[in-house]
Order: structure tokens, then C-alpha cells, then sequence
């Protein structure tokens, strides 16, 4: 009988996703948990991480510079866009790290081309197929009996995870399992067959993770405060229902889409940062009533950010540096990284003065214990 693998795979919430991977050495400490959130469209960072003592942003932003009640500040010279209070207990208890200026050299406008630079670290000039997660995983990959290397939560694609042998785009784990159950029994034995033994071993991945994601791989509930009824709010609460059910796995992905604020972006980002504040907050709070936070790394990206002065429209249009979050119960709160000046623009745009893949052999190094890919880049000393 013929069998075809999209068809082994259909419904099942897994594109061509699973795949047994080769026998290598293991490395590094893959108790720890990394969790992305992706802010997709180009999140606006001058009217994240404002400069509130800075004339020049004013001068740029006559007309949506945030002031007054619109922030909390952070320290004298910084102020939080009030929509992401539910984050001060974070900077107030060390375990949110502020990381100014990310970006990269030769910066692209174009959403589809800056977010592929961002999902595969590559240089401006380079284009490359497989994401930085599957670019490690083939060479420190997590151990074989994991449910899965990484979870896909949102529904904007694999993003870092592009390329990886073992993930799973996983929208509604019940349905995941009852699905895997149902696909067609696979003899073992697969004889001489190549594009059969292929299918059986990718069948032996699919039980596998459907068997880590059922009974206690993946907890009833989330544990701690209730969580809200948002996108990411959903997509985070899954997220802690997973790590608290101990499912092992080391990548969990995010998103949450919107902020490509051409037009009325006061408005626009304020609900979109309130959905982010208020699900991250819950999620902190959630892995601190499991006694799991300091197992876990939060780290938010965007393609990029927006230009320094405001358009016609109310909004901004597409920039180049912004500021990005980390959190967790081993993240070294603070300011890290020098913010970009505004006395300094090139072509309108913020100079970058961290390059993002610091950020990632900060997840690489600092988190999971395993040599960078980019040794250019060293990392960022937040995590203890």
C-alpha cells in the first residue's frame, strides 16, 4: 500500500515537522526552558521604553509622545509604557532585564525579509533556510527521549524552529493526541524502503510527542492567578499547563501579532502591550506558584522597530533598532545594552547598539550551557 506522509501527518496540527534525529553527543542544561514571544509587525520601541527626559523625543513625536499617567518609570531617565505595569513587580524584583537598542548592521524595511534575518541570524547580505534553534539542534540538540524539541503555540510558523527534524505546531493538544491515536499502525519493519522507513520513523516522533502532551505530560490546569481570555493569554497559559505537566521540551514559541502601527498607534499598541503585560504577568506568576521560574527564560523579538519621528497618520512607519525584554527567576534585572540617541539618526532610523544575536548566545551560552554559534556576538551578562 502506498502511503503518504502529508497524509500520515494531515489534521494532526504537524507539517512535515518530525523526523528522528541522529545519534550525537548531548551538551549542555536542557532542564532550562526557552519561551519566545514573537511581537509580530515591528512593536514601536520609543514609545515602549520611552526616554522621558529627552527633549528630541518630543520634538520628533509631537503628537504621540506618552507622558504623564501613559508611564511608569522605570529609572530617571527611562519610562514603561503604562500599559505594561503589570510588569513593574518584575523590574522591581530583579527578573526583568531591558535590552536597549536591538537591531543589526544593514537593516531591512521589509517585514517578510527582516523577520527571516531575525529567525535565522543571519547577516543582512545572507540569506539561510534553517532557523538559529534548528541551526543548534543540529549540532547540541536536546536529549532523544524529549517530547519534542520545540512547541509552535502561535500561528505565524515555525519562525526559529524553521528546519528543526523534531517540533510541533501544537494549537489544541487534546485534538493532537486523538489524532495521533487514530493515524495508521506502521509495521517497524519497513524493509528496503527508504520513503517508508522515513514515514515509520517519523510515525515513532509523532507518538512520542503525542504521548509526552497526554495524562500528566501536560497539566489540567495552569497553576497560580487565572490567565486572560487574550490570544497570547491562551497561547502563554498553554505554555504553562505544558512545563508545569513536566512535558520536556526546550523551545516554546509565541505570538502575538498587530503592531505594524502606520496609523493611530497610541491606541493600537496600548491594547496590544496591555494583552502582553497582562499574559506575561500571568505567566510569571503561574511558574512562581509551580517553583518553576528558574527553569524558565522569557524573550521577546520583533522584525524591527519604528522610525524615530512620527508619520501623518498618528503612527510610525517601519524602523530599524528597539528595545527587548527578558524575563525569569535566573535573569539579572536592568537596563543592559546603551540606548540609541536621538541626536544620532541614520536615514530617520535608531542606530543599533546591540546586536540581536547577543541575544541569542545569550540563550546559547549563558542559559543552556552550550558554546555560541556566533562568537561575534558575545553574550549579555543577565543570567546568574
Amino acid at each position: 500500500m502506498r502511503i503518504s506522509r502529508r497524509h500520515l501527518l494531515s489534521g494532526m496540527g504537524v507539517l512535515p515537522l518530525l523526523a528522528l534525529r541522529p545519534n550525537m553527543a548531548l551538551a549542555g542544561d536542557w532542564s532550562r526552558i526557552l519561551v519566545l514571544v514573537e511581537l509580530a509587525g515591528g512593536n514601536d520601541g520609543l514609545n515602549t521604553v520611552v526616554p522621558q527626559t529627552d527633549p528630541l523625543y518630543r520634538r520628533l513625536r509631537p503628537g504621540i509622545a506618552l507622558s504623564g499617567d501613559r508611564l511608569v518609570s522605570l529609572d530617571e531617565r527611562f519610562g514603561l509604557n503604562a500599559a505594561l505595569s503589570p510588569l513593574m513587580p518584575a523590574w522591581r524584583g530583579g527578573d526583568l532585564a531591558v535590552v536597549q537598542g536591538v537591531g543589526y548592521p544593514g537593516p531591512d524595511r521589509s517585514h517578510f525579509r527582516s523577520i527571516d534575518i531575525w529567525d535565522t541570524a543571519s547577516d543582512s547580505a545572507e540569506v539561510l533556510t534553517r532557523g538559529w534553534l534548528a541551526q543548534l539542534f543540529d549540532r547540541d540538540a536536546p536529549p532523544g527521549d524529549f517530547t519534542t524539541d520545540g512547541l509552535v503555540l502561535g500561528h505565524d510558523g515555525a519562525g526559529p524552529l524553521a528546519g528543526a527534524r523534531r517540533f510541533v505546531e501544537l494549537r489544541n493538544p487534546g485534538r493532537f493526541v486523538r489524532d495521533a491515536k487514530r493515524s495508521p499502525a506502521l509495521s517497524a519493519d519497513a524493509g528496503s524502503n527508504p520513503a517508508l522507513q522515513h514515514i515509520v520513523r517519523v510515525q515513532a516522533e509523532i507518538d512520542r510527542a503525542a504521548a509526552g502532551l497526554s495524562g500528566d505530560g501536560i497539566a489540567a490546569t495552569a497553576p497560580g492567578p487565572a490567565f486572560p481570555k487574550t490570544g497570547l493569554g491562551h497561547q502563554l497559559e498553554l505554555a504553562a499547563r505544558v512545563i508545569a505537566g513536566q512535558a520536556r521540551v526546550a523551545v516554546i514559541k509565541t505570538t502575538l501579532g498587530g503592531f505594524d502601527t502606520h496609523i493611530n498607534q497610541v491606541a493600537i499598541q496600548r491594547r496590544l502591550l496591555d494583552e502582553a503585560g497582562e499574559a506575561l504577568a500571568a505567566f510569571r506568576g503561574s511558574m512562581q506558584a509551580a517553583g518553576l521560574w528558574d527553569r524558565v527564560l522569557v524573550m521577546t523579538y520583533s522584525e524591527f522597530g519604528r522610525r524615530a519621528a512620527e508619520n501623518g497618520s498618528d503612527g510610525t512607519d517601519h524602523g530599524a533598532a528597539a528595545p527587548h525584554f527578558l524575563l525569569g527567576g535566573r535573569v539579572r534585572g536592568g537596563f543592559y545594552g546603551q540606548a540609541p540617541s536621538l541626536a544620532s539618526l541614520e536615514n530617520g532610523d535608531l542606530q543599533y547598539t546591540t546586536d540581536f544575536r547577543q541575544l541569542y548566545s545569550t540563550v546559547l551560552q549563558s542559559w543552556w550551557g552550550v558554546p555560541s554559534l556566533w562568537p561575534g556576538h558575545p553574550p549579555l551578562g543577565l543570567i546568574t
